[in-house]
C-alpha cells in the first residue's frame, strides 16, 4: 500500500491533528503520517488522545499513546472526558463526547484526522439500514467535512482493514486492543466480529460495494441540497424561522426534504420520517389557536402564526422579580437573557417618585393604556400586536414601579410611565448574542 491516499486529501503543509486512540487503525493512520511528513517537512502535526476512563486499561491507553508519540517525535496532548450513557447508549455518548473533546482543542488553521476506514463505512451503512435511513443517512461518513469553520477528513476511507492489518505487520507496529470490541452486546461489534465477516466470505468485495453505494447515496443528497438551498432560504429568514404555509401544498416528498434541511441547518439531528409526518400533521395542520410542541432531543420545534421555531427548552421566568435600585449600573437578567441599561439621554419614560421601587418582572396580566393610543387592551392582545409567541411572554422583561406596569423595553410603553415633559430615561435591552 503506498501513500496515495494521503496526497489525494491532504495538503502538504497544513496543520493537522490526529485522533490517535492506539488502536490499529490510528495507530497505522498516525505511521503513515510520520513517513509523509518526512517527504513533506513543511507539514505539521500533532495527536490527541480522548480518555473515556471507560475501562480499568483506559490509563494504560494513554501511556501507550504518549510513549508511540514520544518515539515518532509527534506532540501529544490527552483529554479525559466524562461519559454519560443513560440517554443515547454507551456507544453514542461515548463518540459524541468523544468528538465534542476533539473539535474544542482544534486551532485556527488546523484540521481534525479521524482513521475510520472501508469497513467502518459498511458498518455505517449497516446500521442505518437497521434504523430505516433515508439517502443522507445511507450516504454514510463523508471523507470530508465541515463544522462551521472546522475541517474534518478521513484519508483511511477508501482502505480495508486487512491492508491497515498488512501495513501494521509489515512495520513491526504495535498497538493496543480495546476489550470492549469482543462485545456482541454493542452494535458495531456484533457487525464487525459476527455479521461482515460472513458477509465478505460470500462476497469478498461486499465492504467495497457498500462502500459505493454510500457515495451514490451522498451524490443524490448533494443534488438535493443545491436544488432545493435557494427555495430553503427564500422560506427561511434571519431568526431561523420557517415560513411553512407553502409547504401545505407541496408534494410529501419535497416537503420533507426542505423540513430536514431546515433542522440541520438549525444544528439538528436528522429526523425520521414518521417525525416529519408528526411535523406535518400535528404542527403545521393544527388549529390557529393552537400551541403545538414537538421535543426532538434538547430542542422543541413550535408554531406561531405561520412560522417554525426551532428552539432549546424555553423556561418560563414567571415567577422571577429584580430589584433595580441603581440604574447607573446594568441589570443583569436570569437565564442568559442579556442586560437592561437605563439611558437617561432619552426621556421616554418618567422617573419614579421618591415611593416608588423599580423592579424588572416577567409576567403581566390585565387591561393596559399604551402611550399614544385611544383605549385600553388586554396584555394577551399587546403580545399578538407585538407578534409575541406565547412562550416567550413570559421570558420578556418588564419595568414596574412598585406594583404598576411601566413599560415593556424596545415594544410598548404604558401610558402610566410615560414621559410627560423633557425630564426621564430610556430602558434598553441588550440581548445575550
Amino acid at each position: 500500500m503506498s501513500l496515495s491516499h494521503l496526497a489525494a486529501l491532504l495538503t502538504p503543509d497544513a496543520r493537522y491533528v490526529l485522533a490517535f486512540s492506539g488502536g490499529l487503525d490510528s495507530t497505522v493512520l498516525l505511521h503513515q503520517l510520520v513517513c509523509w511528513q518526512q517527504q513533506h517537512p513543511q507539514l505539521h502535526l500533532r495527536a490527541l488522545h480522548v480518555h473515556h476512563g471507560l475501562s480499568p486499561n483506559a490509563d494504560g491507553w494513554a501511556a501507550h499513546c504518549q510513549q508511540i508519540c514520544q518515539q515518532w517525535g509527534i506532540p501529544l496532548a490527552v483529554l479525559p472526558v466524562q461519559v454519560d450513557g443513560r440517554e443515547q447508549g454507551i456507544e453514542a455518548a461515548a463518540r459524541e463526547v468523544r468528538y465534542q473533546a476533539l473539535f474544542q482543542q482544534l486551532q485556527p488553521g488546523e484540521c481534525l484526522l479521524t482513521a475510520q476506514h472501508l469497513d467502518d463505512q459498511c458498518e455505517t451503512l449497516l446500521l442505518a439500514l437497521k434504523r430505516g435511513s433515508g439517502p443522507a443517512g445511507l450516504a454514510g461518513m463523508p471523507a470530508q467535512r465541515s463544522l462551521g469553520e472546522k475541517q474534518h477528513l478521513r484519508p483511511l476511507l477508501g482502505i480495508s482493514r486487512q491492508q491497515l492489518e498488512a501495513w501494521a505487520a509489515e512495520h513491526q507496529l504495535r498497538w493496543i486492543e480495546d476489550e470492549s470490541n469482543a462485545d456482541c452486546r454493542y452494535d458495531r461489534n456484533f457487525l464487525r466480529q459476527r455479521v461482515i465477516p460472513e458477509l465478505q466470505a460470500r462476497w469478498p468485495h461486499f465492504s467495497a460495494a457498500a462502500a459505493r453505494s454510500a457515495a451514490l447515496c451522498g451524490e443524490q443528497e448533494q443534488l438535493l441540497n443545491e436544488l432545493l438551498a435557494e427555495q430553503l432560504t427564500q422560506l427561511t429568514d434571519e431568526q431561523g424561522r420557517l415560513t411553512f404555509t407553502s409547504l401545505l401544498s407541496m408534494s410529501e416528498a419535497r416537503r420533507h426534504a426542505l423540513l430536514r434541511r431546515w433542522i440541520a441547518r438549525q444544528g439538528g439531528a436528522m429526523p425520521s420520517r414518521d417525525a416529519l409526518l408528526r411535523i406535518t400533521r400535528e404542527v403545521m395542520q393544527s388549529r390557529e389557536d393552537a400551541k403545538p410542541c414537538l421535543n426532538f432531543g434538547s430542542f422543541e420545534l413550535r408554531r406561531y402564526r405561520q412560522h417554525l421555531y426551532w428552539l432549546p427548552p424555553q423556561i418560563s421566568l414567571s415567577q422571577h422579580l429584580l430589584t433595580w435600585d441603581d440604574r447607573s449600573q446594568p441589570l443583569q437578567l436570569p437565564d442568559q437573557l442579556g442586560e437592561l441599561q437605563a439611558r437617561p439621554e432619552v426621556p421616554q419614560l418618567r422617573f419614579p417618585a421618591a415611593d416608588e421601587q423599580v423592579s424588572v418582572r416577567f409576567q403581566a396580566q390585565g387591561y393596559f393604556h399604551l402611550q399614544g393610543r385611544t383605549g385600553g387592551r388586554e396584555m394577551k392582545k399587546l403580545w399578538q400586536e407585538a407578534g409575541i409567541p406565547p412562550w416567550q411572554r413570559e421570558r420578556i422583561p418588564l419595568i414596574y414601579y412598585n406594583q404598576t406596569l411601566i413599560c415593556a423595553p424596545g415594544l410598548f410603553i404604558i401610558r402610566e410611565g410615560a414621559a410627560s415633559n423633557e425630564q426621564g430615561w430610556q430602558a434598553i435591552w441588550l440581548k445575550q448574542q
